[in-house]
């Protein structure tokens, strides 16, 4: 009997989160999409799947899609966790409430459904955790401030998630996007990527299907660039 995979895509009404969500459907998951907007309740209406019009900074509406994939289907193979944006200022005008938000927004959004599927995953003895997160976050730069800090700690995060689950076959990995076509286009930030181009929301949504994929079955806790060659430190 062919056993249906099921992914969960939080943040993923738009941009590379629904990317990721129409990728994975296409390969045959059956698909769950939390986002704030109700986008991602119809986009995996269309997919075939089932969504929630919520938001990844609140426990009961990720416990709400989790349950909701679980009543439908009795599994869970893969999370995707993406995000939306977070404050942005000068280094030291960021007030104690922004720096708490980007936490939310950049570290607890990973942290926060990660309680909740890892359990299941565990139970499968598989699983597959993908984390969006950003080409900044080990050279970071002063127009992305608390995704800088919170991502370079959900790198930390990561890893030690890895050294715990392995035993388990339930990863984690992240992919640092640079420029990327759901964004607004600039010339000055076109020039600096090295393949001179902007990447495509949908070479984002590739990696997240290969990590989720059984070809990655040995690759956890890594950091993997996706960024056209922009960032390049080891």
């Amino acid at each position: 009997m062919t056993v249906e995979k099921v992914a969960l895509i939080t943040a993923g009404g738009s941009g590379m989160g629904a990317a990721a969500a129409r990728r994975l459907a296409a390969d045959g998951f059956k698909v769950g999409i939390l986002s704030s907007s109700g986008k991602g309740e119809a986009l995996a209406a269309e997919l075939g799947g089932v969504g929630v019009t919520g938001s990844n900074q609140s426990n009961d509406d990720l416990k709400a899609l989790v349950d909701l994939a679980m009543q439908r289907w009795g599994r869970i193979d893969v999370l995707v966790n993406s995000a939306g944006h977070g404050p942005r200022a000068a280094i030291l005008e960021i007030s104690d409430d922004d720096w708490h938000r980007g936490m939310d927004t950049y570290l607890m959004n990973v942290i926060r459904p990660t309680r909740l599927v890892t359990p299941i995953m565990q139970q499968q003895r598989a699983g597959a955790i993908v984390n969006i997160s950003t080409a900044w976050a080990f050279e970071p730069s002063e127009m992305f401030p608390t995704s800088a800090v919170f991502r370079a700690g959900l790198a930390s995060f990561t890893k030690l998630f890895a050294d715990k689950y392995a035993k388990d076959n339930v990863r984690m990995n992240n992919i640092l996007p640079g420029w990327i076509d759901s964004l607004p286009q600039q010339e000055a930030r076109r020039e600096s990527v090295p393949m001179q181009r902007y990447g495509k929301a949908e070479e984002i949504a590739a990696t997240v299907a290969f990590l989720a994929s059984e070809g990655s079955g040995y690759i956890t806790g890594q950091n993997i660039r996706v960024d056209g060659g922009l960032t390049r430190s080891v």
